[in-house]
């Protein structure tokens, strides 16, 4: 992955449950929309082979990677597939420092002081912190308070509406999933609304970072 591209738009969605009919389709929906970095969970059927599709089929025009990555069997086969980063819902420290020293950026999971502290600690290129919407971007204040160089991820709830919040609040980056890939949408095939969707995000994410 390339962070200072990622920094530029730091935006990052999240794809869980889709099927190889939907890479095509998804890629030309969110390029269009222009989003630039997006990642498909591990947890998905055949995780591997529609990463290696939607790398082959964005052709550069996204930065793929993979999420939910709970271990070293998940981070070879994501790393196999192509997978351009990683991203964990809580911290696995040995696929923590199996990406370092393979210079893969890694995105780990935490919540509290201590966790957010220890994925920093552990070589994370941001600490993503999930559920956001739980504490809200009050909590990215107060976090960064002690916290000052850790950049840091909100996934969990974000949406259009509450993203400026969460960098005015000291956020490095966003991440969006299910709110905006629908799983009735996807069902349907209705790219365009997922498309429309993903380009409200943009736009608030690139007037919020102004």
């Amino acid at each position: 992955m390339d962070l200072d591209r990622f920094r530029r738009l730091p935006l990052l969605g999240i794809l869980r449950g889709i099927s190889a009919d939907d890479v095509a389709p998804l890629v030309e929906a969110v390029v269009g929309a222009g989003l630039e970095a997006i990642e498909i969970t591990m947890n998905t059927a055949d995780a591997p082979a529609l990463i290696r599709a939607m790398i082959g089929e964005a052709d550069g025009r996204l930065i793929v990677g993979a999420g939910t990555v709970l271990g070293t069997r998940d981070l070879d086969a994501a790393l196999d597939a192509g997978a351009g980063f990683v991203v964990m819902p809580v911290l696995v420290a040995e696929v923590a420092e199996r990406c370092a020293a393979a210079a893969v950026p890694v995105f780990p999971g935490a919540l509290t002081p201590q966790e957010i502290f220890a994925a920093w600690k552990a070589g994370a290129a941001m600490v993503k912190v999930f559920p956001a919407s739980c504490f809200g971007p009050g909590y990215f204040k107060e976090i960064k308070g002690p916290f000052a160089d850790v950049e840091l991820l909100a996934c969990g709830g974000v949406s259009s509406q509450t993203i400026a919040a969460y960098f005015a609040a000291g956020a490095s980056a966003a991440a969006f999933g299910a709110g905006v890939f629908r799983a009735e949408w996807l069902a349907e095939r209705r790219y365009h609304l997922i498309r429309e969707e993903v380009e409200k995000l943009v736009l608030a994410c690139r007037a919020a970072r102004r």
